[in-house]
């Protein structure tokens, strides 16, 4: 319990935690479960080319989302790369700054120029308005992000799409087992992808995958994934190596006959921040739509410094010398890293909104290693770091001195 400033682990206290509070630390999953999987496929000897464990996730994926198709991939950055690759998108590409670079990143590496689209005033997704303001000659795709699940202006960016002849695909990254006006997110525009990292709340160790209704589209992105082979010793398009292993399917798998309880988890996590942070002044908690479903996998905080009388900044600072490792998410938008900020050095100028939310975005940690006791020690320290804000700003301009 900190109750003096000379408490908190920053200015010379000891820290909260022993142990560090990670924003996404892996969901593990029932292990007997995935032992007699990895087991089973150490039986078999099919580690790789499209073996059982993948084509059972792959059915099993598009059965949660509610399409036709599933095409497993090595990770969520291949698995873009390969569905703009198949899908024939090339010139320019709107999107927004603020997402992981990945999303700029897999166009740029493919020589397709990523074009930075502010988000709408008062909201973390893409500004419908100010996307007919960035079409050019040369554009021939929107990306849209569904930003910690919660889904972007999808009938809004559909419009556009079709009205210009525009190809339309989402990152889905944060969306798994997320829903729009009661459909799951997956099933929109030319194709959507998804992120089976470490750290998402369904994790494969490391994966990605495409879902999409497109028939064609599915199939290029199954050769693509495998060097471009139609058959034993034909090859079709130019292709790469894709293609998700085994035992990441097995973790894959895994996760998903658990994803109930991380779901649960995640929603208590939720509950549990949400009782100790709502009404504080200058900390606005991003809200779920809870008339949809969410996998409730990020607690997301802005901060307004301005009311606080201390930056997002520095709490970042005071939290992570206490074992809480909060991040900046997307700080800085994309727009701010190489080679962006060199390519566009006054993209900044058409991203007002987006410059002032990777200034105030602040994630706390969750997950199934994050207990609610845990939680309520997080909200405490927020509580007492806010209470004492502009001491504490203060006290570490002198100590920084």
């Amino acid at each position: 319990m900190k109750t003096t400033l000379k408490d908190l682990a920053y200015l010379g206290g000891t820290a909260a935690f022993e142990q560090a509070l990670h924003v996404g630390r892996p969901n593990i999953g029932d292990r007997v479960a995935l032992m007699a999987r990895i087991e089973d496929m150490l039986d078999r000897r099919w580690f790789t080319n499209n073996g059982p464990y993948v084509q059972e996730f792959e059915q099993r994926i598009a059965a949660l989302c509610q399409v036709k198709h599933c095409v497993a991939m090595t990770n969520g950055t291949i698995a873009q790369e390969i569905a703009v690759r198949a899908a024939g998108i090339q010139g320019e590409v709107i999107l927004p700054s603020f997402t992981f670079i990945a999303t700029a990143h897999a166009l740029q590496w493919q020589e397709i120029t990523p074009v930075f689209c502010d988000v709408a005033p008062g909201s973390h997704h893409i500004d419908p308005n100010r996307v007919e303001d960035m079409i050019t000659p040369r554009t021939t795709a929107i990306i849209g992000v569904h930003v910690w699940g919660a889904p972007c202006p999808i009938d809004e960016l559909t419009e556009i799409a079709n009205r210009r002849g525009l190809r339309l695909i989402f990152d889905a990254a944060h969306a798994l087992g997320c829903s729009y006006k009661g459909r799951m997110i997956g099933g929109f525009g030319a194709a959507e992808f998804l992120s089976f990292h470490a750290t998402k709340f369904l994790n494969s160790f490391e994966g990605g995958a495409v879902v999409t209704n497109d028939d064609a589209l599915a199939d290029r992105m199954r050769y693509m994934r495998n060097f471009g082979f139609a058959g034993l010793d034909r090859v079709d398009y130019v292709g790469t190596n894709g293609k998700m292993t085994e035992i990441a399917a097995a973790m894959g798998l895994t996760s998903l006959d658990c994803l109930a309880e991380i779901v649960a988890s995640n929603q208590r996590n939720y509950r549990a921040y949400q009782a100790g942070l709502t009404g504080i002044p200058g900390i606005k908690l991003f809200a779920y739509d809870e008339t949809e479903h969410n996998n409730f996998q990020y607690v997301i905080l802005e901060i307004d410094a301005a009311v606080t009388g201390i930056t997002r900044d520095l709490i970042v600072q005071l939290l992570h010398a206490e074992n809480i490792l909060a991040r900046r998410y997307f700080y800085p938008g994309c727009h701010q890293m190489e080679p962006y900020r060199s390519y566009f050095p006054h993209a900044r100028l058409l991203l007002s909104e987006t410059e002032e939310l990777t200034q105030k975005v602040l994630s706390l940690p969750s997950g199934t290693a994050v207990t609610e006791a845990d939680i309520h020690e997080i909200c405490r320290l927020i509580h007492f770091i806010l209470a004492n804000g502009q001491a504490i700003t203060e006290k570490a301009n002198s100590h920084e001195a």
